[in-house]
Order: C-alpha cells, then structure tokens, then sequence
C-alpha cells in the first residue's frame, strides 16, 4: 500500500465552514419518517425545486401551485392554495433545515408532446407581485402564515436550456423575456423586503464549455452546442441587469460530473468552474454576489447506487468547494422513490451510503472555524475545523486502492481520537482504530471522520 501525508494544524485558523452539504428535493411530506435524518447529517438548506411534478401531484412550491388562477386578485388571500406547501416547510423547519425556494416552475421532461407551465409569464408585474406574496405569507405571516427564517429565493430554474425549441425543458421563450422577468421580479422583490431576503437565480445549467470563455468576452462565434449558448445567455443576462443596475445577491449554477475517474482531476474540474463563475460576476460589478452550486451529483454510473465512490467523492467535492469561492451547495436529491439522484433507498427509506458523506461534513461545518489540512496526494481529499475543545477531520480517498495515512495533527492533542469510517463494507460505524502512531489506513473509497477532544483543556 502506498503512503500519504496528511497535515493539519489546529492552531491555523483559515475561514469558516460554508453550508456545502445542502441537499435538493426533500423528501415528501408522506415520508416525513425520512425527516430526522435531514436532522442528524446537521442539513443546512434543502432547495425546493422539482418538487412540483408528477410525484408531488401539482400540489408543491411552483407558482401555479400555490397560484391556480393567474387572473385571479394577487392580493386576495383566497387566490392561494398554501395547503402543502406550508406541510412541506414546516417539515423543513422542524427538522432545522432550512427551505431554499425556488420561484417558478418543475421541469416539464415531456414538453415535446405539450408544455403547460414553462412559458413567460403573460405580465412580468403580476408574476412579481405573486411572489412577493408568497414570500411575505413565509416570513411575514401573510394570509395566516408564517414568519420562518428563509433567506434565498431564487428566480427560475435552468432558463438557458431555450437553446433549441425541442431541448427547451424549463423556458419556453427567448433569453431576453428571461432577462425582463429577473429584472421586474428581482427589483421588486428586493424594494420591498430589502435586505430581509437574499434574491437571485437562475439555476444556471452548467459552466461546460467554460474554457471557451478565456477573454470573458463571449464565445464570439454562433453557439453550435447547449453550453456554448449558456455562456453566450450568461453574458446577456449580467449585462442587461448591469445596464439597469439591477441586485443578484447570489447567482446559481448547476453541474453533474460525469467522469467516471476516481482521480483529483474530475473534482478539480469542478472548482475550475467555480473560478469562472466568480470571474465573470466580477467582470460585470458583481463582486460580492454569492455563488451557489445548488443543483450537483455524480458520474451517471454510481448515482443510483448504494456505490461507496458516491460517498468518498461526493466528501471529496465538499471538502474541495469548501476552499473555493463557494457560499451554498445543494446536492441533487433528497427524494425517495422517482429519482435518478436520490439519497435514499427507494425501497425502505434508509440512507445509501452518499448520505453519510454529509454527516461527515456537517462534523466540520458544526464547529465552525477552518483551519490549515493539507495532502500530498491527489486523490486523498482533507479538512478540519475547530471550536474550543473541540476539533474534527474528514477524509475522502478515492483511491480504488487502500492507503496508508501518516497524520500529523498539530496543536491538538489525539488521544482521545473518535474514528468514523464509511467504506466498501459499511455505513458510518465506530472503527475501535486510534491514532497513537499517527498512521491510519484508509480502505479504496471510503469517508473517514474523527472527531477529537483536547482533554488538556478541560
């Protein structure tokens, strides 16, 4: 087995844990048995979109949802239907995890044969107003409602797929109606909650063919493929709500890795994305908007799977977009049942083991305070955190083959260390390992955690 080096230092402080281990797609309010694992992987946000299709009924989150009647009083109480949605968050709540909403619409996959709700709205004003009542009902207690704590609201989903008319899943219109509905609905939104609410979108679909981009000056060419036309729909939008100076207090994207590699590259891909998307915000004023990752999974072959490379990698992306630029992710989804990309096993509800990726992480993010972790191999992916006495570890090796570990934890002592490991042979278990060598050796991928106490200062 080879050897790696993993360095930490408890004593170097470098930035805060970010919520990188939010999830899409909770699961259904008929599931709510599912709900205290939201609790216990310590959940940050759960993004509420694709909710409203065919295994929610028509019954969730979308706005003609909650909205039936477009030409119906926006500002009557009884043109809504908040019935289960409110379940939906309220659920959320209790289980400290916190809804991420989504204004607009689920993805209609059978839009070639009739598309229902993915056209422009008929008046961009009203839209606004719509949804400006639906978020004062949440936080305000509109219409008997709440006054729950639900910072991100985001703008549409995916209305760059309008490429062609025959891939057009999400927006069924040009990407200047697009720019027109953010501008009305985000100016709005913002006049009136302020900063209350954090408003943005647009669930960007994916940063592909970023390296085409290199000047930040558009492709220059007529687009030929899907992400060519993201990009060019990227500069159209930041430069038409930059001309009429309108707020993005974040701007989502999305991205499915579909390399099968288990090396660091596939995941490093992913943080190249990141640089990008930070580099074109700024290129247009943004410069301290959010970016969010809100819609992420895996290579296709070991989504559906109870495949231990999803926890290791899945680990490995948290712990790389942790040192990026990155403010949110949400992994893609947290549904039992129909689902390409779920978490959870459709047959009795228990957690594949991708889950406990991110109770690993939330280990991290719950003490808060970042500190110095190091590797010297490109497939052993670290971090660390600390408060008080308190101090954690995660580590992901996506190696196919077992490591050794020589670590080297400085400024806190580990003898009391607590080790966690999630592998080709188990869930998260209590290994009965200890570090008084300092080596540790990590099974092909596999998640390991250890949790530490400085009983020295007790």
């Amino acid at each position: 087995m080879k050897n790696v080096n993993l360095t930490f230092d408890f004593d170097k402080k470098i930035g805060v844990m970010k919520p990188m281990h939010g999830i899409g797609q909770p699961p259904q309010p008929a599931n709510n048995a599912l709900y205290h694992y939201l609790t216990e992987a310590g959940i940050p946000y759960s993004r509420l979109h694709d909710v409203g299709g065919w295994m929610g009924g028509g019954l969730y989150v979308d706005i003609p949802n909650i909205f039936r009647d477009f030409d119906a009083d926006e500002n009557d109480p009884e043109s809504y239907d908040f019935a289960f949605t409110d379940q939906l968050i309220k659920f959320l709540v209790n289980a400290s995890c916190e809804p991420y909403f989504r204004l607009g619409v689920t993805i209609e996959n059978q839009h070639m044969l009739k598309a229902y709700r993915i056209f422009p709205p008929k008046d961009n004003a009203k839209w606004a107003r719509i949804c400006e009542k639906i978020i004062a009902h949440y936080i305000d207690g509109w219409a008997n409602g709440f006054n729950y704590k639900i910072t991100y609201w985001e703008i549409w989903n995916e209305p760059d797929d309008c490429f062609k008319n025959e891939m057009a899943a999400m927006w069924k219109g040009t990407p200047e109606q697009f720019y027109d509905l953010y501008c009305v609905t985000a100016k709005h939104l913002k006049d009136t909650f302020g900063d209350r609410i954090k408003v943005g979108g647009y669930g960007h679909c994916g940063f592909y063919e970023y390296e085409m981009d290199k000047e930040l000056c558009g492709i220059g060419k007529e687009p030929e493929k899907i992400y060519e036309f993201t990009i060019e729909f990227t500069h159209g939008f930041l430069r038409r709500i930059s001309r009429d100076n309108i707020p993005l207090d974040f701007f989502s994207w999305h991205v499915y890795d579909n390399c099968h590699h288990t090396t660091r590259e596939s995941v490093r891909t992913i943080a190249k994305h990141a640089e990008y998307c930070r580099a074109i915000l700024d290129r247009y004023g943004y410069t301290k908007t959010e970016q969010h990752l809100n819609e992420w999974n895996l290579w296709t072959k070991i989504r559906e799977s109870d495949h231990p490379l999803a926890a290791a990698k899945s680990l490995a992306f948290m712990l790389m977009m942790q040192n990026t630029d990155m403010s949110v992710m949400c992994y893609y989804d947290g549904r039992v049942g129909y689902s390409a990309y779920r978490m959870f096993n459709p047959d009795n509800g228990t957690p594949y083991r991708c889950y406990y990726a991110f109770a690993a992480f939330n280990t991290l993010y719950r003490l808060k305070n970042q500190v110095l972790a190091e590797s010297d191999d490109d497939s052993v992916f670290v971090g660390a955190s600390v408060n008080g006495i308190d101090g954690a570890i995660a580590i992901a090796n996506i190696n196919d083959d077992s490591v050794v570990a020589n670590i080297n934890a400085m400024g806190f002592s580990t003898q009391n260390a607590r080790i966690l490991m999630t592998d080709l042979y188990t869930r998260r278990t209590l290994t009965g390992k200890t570090l008084s060598s300092g080596r540790l050796v990590l099974p092909p991928h596999s998640c390991i955690e250890i949790q530490l106490t400085d009983v020295s200062k007790i």
